[in-house]
């Protein structure tokens, strides 16, 4: 029991070092991160119900997960073909493309749930 402890431990910490790592070197990563921060920062100040706050922190989530793994892929295609050949930046694209989607489409569901507090603001 106390070395599956011992390992679960050693696992998160790996884990959070590859937080840290993409913290550090992916600005993308950090830009979304504060975004984020400042949407929910936003759907407290609103008083959002509580529903409303999980979907917001799922969409969020979203988008660093999708980061995260076009971070992952890209270093992976890095390794396999150092020079960047047509298919690799093909790849590298859609990669990118996947990333922007999950952020337009969690731009258009914030967009819909803070709607009704910010006519609440205007009137």
């Amino acid at each position: 029991m106390f070395s599956y402890i011992k390992q679960l431990k050693k696992s998160f910490s790996y884990a959070w070092q590859g937080i840290v790592y993409v913290h550090k070197h992916e600005h993308n990563f950090q830009f979304q991160i504060l975004v984020g921060c400042l949407v929910l920062l936003a759907g407290i100040v609103v008083s959002m119900a509580r529903w409303e706050m999980i979907v917001l922190l799922g969409m969020i989530m979203l988008v660093l997960i999708l980061e995260v793994l076009n971070s992952v892929f890209e270093k992976m295609l890095d390794v396999l073909k150092p020079r960047l050949t047509y298919q690799v930046k093909i790849i590298k694209d859609m990669l990118a493309a996947m990333v922007l989607l999950a952020a337009i489409f969690s731009i258009i569901i914030g967009s819909i749930l803070f709607y009704p507090y910010m006519f609440e603001l205007l009137v």
